[in-house]
């Protein structure tokens, strides 16, 4: 197993029942290792274009974003800008940096946006110099972008997370139901 890390997108669409833990906390300690996160922004922000056409509002419109920094035993493995619908997350704590009791997941569920479908699409791009400075590469390095649409019941879109992450010692793992 070495210092690969297998990511599985599964443990971040449903909301948790029981504890009201970091899942990626205990997504890490499940396999040995320590899994934190820093929550570097949140509040409302002008959508990037590709975000703005996902979740179906205005170029140019205001979404709710929340920026965090994932840790993998005390070293940055990924960057997660997640965005929600203003009229969903404006006033909640989706909209401020403080930990979610329950995590995000619940708490879009509990305000009536569980999620019920998920559509991934991932990308391998040079890091922007930004992205190079907070994970600790050389700017121009390259990392895997996977960008997750999060629909509810309705199919409307309610959630969209775009994560940069460095491609080395990094498996992708997909589990998908048929039928």
């Amino acid at each position: 197993m070495g210092n690969e890390w297998t990511s599985t997108s599964t443990p971040y669409l449903a909301a948790p029942s029981g504890a009201q833990g970091d899942t990626w906390a205990a997504e890490a300690a499940a396999e040995g290792r320590r899994g934190s996160q820093r929550i570097v922004q949140a509040g409302e922000v002008v959508a990037p274009a590709a975000v703005a056409e996902l979740l179906g509002v205005p170029a140019g419109g205001t979404v709710v974003a929340r920026r965090r920094i994932m840790y993998l035993d005390g070293e940055p493995c990924e960057l997660t800008d997640t965005y929600y619908p203003l009229d969903i997350a404006s006033g909640t704590g989706l909209a401020g940096t403080a930990k979610i009791p329950g995590g995000a997941v619940r708490l879009l569920a509990e305000l009536g946006h569980a999620g019920a479908r998920a559509c991934e699409e991932v990308t391998a791009r040079s890091a922007t110099g930004h992205e190079a400075e907070q994970l600790r590469l050389t700017a121009g390095d390259p990392v895997l972008q996977l960008t997750r649409l999060t629909l509810d019941a309705a199919d409307r879109p309610v959630q969209v997370d775009v994560m940069a992450m460095p491609p080395r010692r990094q498996k992708l793992r997909y589990e998908i139901r048929i039928g």
